[in-house]
């Protein structure tokens, strides 16, 4: 098929009669959202690019009950009311392999897993860089209860705090796998019930299991795995429930690509952003024996997308870095006014070896997750979105180029009559020469964003 010069791509796109619109007036418009974007000539959706800090490693293995963090399974909140951030981490808190295995011996023993137990740890911090870890007197360890345990037992437990329960001791709510998978309750996120059994979910769950309330659906969403065993392929499982008690059966929502068998879709962790839900998919390349965060999108928590497949989202390190071998993206990513914050455990070795296992920060710009981005020139065309505000805003970086933005079919707000915009900015107003967009303010347009060397990441109105 021909490509359209830009000027016919251009000119195709007014509205018609019973066009599809997009997604219904969200505060800001995702790039990443395909329901949003009607064509693109020249341009492509590219995952984010992420900043590690600096003082990574946050903390690490530094505890008689942390022998090994493996993939740590990390959960994040930042508490609305004190900023003060808590971490629910799963070590394995017993390893009979390392117990026995001075570090000396290691290079030349493979690792081989064996009588093994994992535990859910407490951590905390004021400013989300320095953490400490406290005494909580809760769990006995080797004879004493001088540790941050918060829980025995439970794998890969996702804790996430409740903020429209209206019972106070659920106001925190631990999804794991036990004999089953599995829940729990806490008022406080440190003392918890004992397990509820949710035995319908039929879950090996052997994963970072991981739930929230999705407000589309109104109804607690739970994330776990599946296994398909005809081809040994790891699954991503989900299962819903109205009261975080009666589940359905997990059902596979989402696996590896059939023609990139050799990556399987390991763990999941997702939340709400923007009005839709957003995955952090951990990917497990099997030849190399590694692990790194992709993306993935849905409308609904139902039928996910992957998001620029074999891109990462937070790629491994270099040779001898601290996240060299695996990065365990944390649940959830915590949004301040001027980033995001995506915390991750990260190992310095493969999957299934020896590696040491770490604490790890990820800076995102907000709306970062992914781009439409051109190299020369590119035109990306949205469906038609309702003009509330009477400015368009963007999120984009054209620090390299620029970006045009118009309304099709509008001759005064054509792309040729836009003042270009250039620099890297999170919320920049377009504009035109002699008009204004308020005049549109109620009517449904399609949105023409012209790119030379930029990428856009995101699109409301304001004003």
């Amino acid at each position: 098929m021909a490509l359209l010069n830009r000027r016919e791509f251009i000119a195709t796109a007014a509205v018609a009669a019973g066009a599809k619109p997009a997604v219904e007036s969200p505060r800001r418009y995702l790039m990443l959202d395909s329901r949003v974007v009607e064509r693109a000539e020249h341009a492509v959706l590219r995952a984010g690019r992420v900043r590690k800090d600096s003082r990574n490693p946050l903390f690490a293995e530094d505890k008689a009950w942390e022998a090994r963090f493996d993939n740590l399974y990390a959960n994040v909140v930042r508490e609305p009311s004190t900023g003060l951030y808590r971490c629910w981490y799963s070590p394995f808190i017993v390893d009979e392999v390392v117990r026995t295995t001075p570090r000396s011996e290691r290079k030349s023993k493979p690792y081989r897993a064996m009588k093994r137990e994992m535990g859910v740890c407490y951590a905390e911090s004021n400013d989300g860089i320095v953490w400490r870890k406290p005494a909580l007197g809760i769990v006995e360890f080797e004879g004493s209860r001088d540790n941050n345990l918060v829980v025995r037992g439970p794998h890969g437990a996702g804790v996430f705090r409740d903020a429209r329960e209206p019972d106070p001791a659920r106001r925190y709510k631990m999804f794991f796998q036990d004999k089953a998978t599995s829940g729990a309750f806490s008022h406080d996120g440190i003392h918890w019930s004992d397990p509820v059994s949710f035995a319908s979910i039929g879950a090996v769950g052997d994963t970072h299991n991981n739930a929230i309330w999705a407000n589309a659906i109104s109804r607690y969403v739970g994330i776990t795995r599946l296994w398909d065993r005809a081809t040994r392929q790891r699954l991503v499982g989900r299962t819903e429930s109205e009261d975080f008690l009666r589940w359905t059966k997990a059902v596979e929502v989402l696996r590896e690509d059939a023609t990139a068998p050799e990556s399987q879709t390991y763990a999941m962790p997702i939340f709400e952003y923007a009005r839709l839900y957003l995955g952090l998919l951990m990917m497990f390349h099997t030849p190399s024996d590694t692990v790194a965060c992709e993306l993935a999108w849905s409308a609904d928590t139902r039928r996910w997308e992957r998001i620029d497949p074999g891109n990462p989202l937070i790629p491994l390190g270099g040779a001898g870095a601290c996240d060299a071998g695996c990065v365990y993206a944390a649940a959830t990513p915590v949004a301040l006014d001027d980033e995001i914050r995506l915390y991750h455990g990260a190992s310095n070795g493969p999957h299934t070896g020896w590696r040491d296992g770490f604490f790890c920060l990820a800076h995102l710009r907000r709306d970062g997750f992914a781009a439409m981005e051109a190299q020369d020139g590119g035109t990306v065309i949205t469906r038609p979105v309702e003009v509330t505000g009477g400015r368009l805003v963007v999120n984009a970086d054209a620090s390299s180029g620029e970006l045009r933005a118009g309304v099709a079919g509008d001759e005064r707000l054509q792309v040729e009559r836009a003042v270009p915009l250039r620099g890297d900015h999170v919320n920049a107003v377009c504009r035109w020469r002699g008009a204004e967009l308020k005049r549109l303010r109620g009517k449904r347009v399609q949105l023409v964003f012209a790119l030379r060397s930029a990428r856009i990441f995101s699109f409301g109105f304001e004003g």
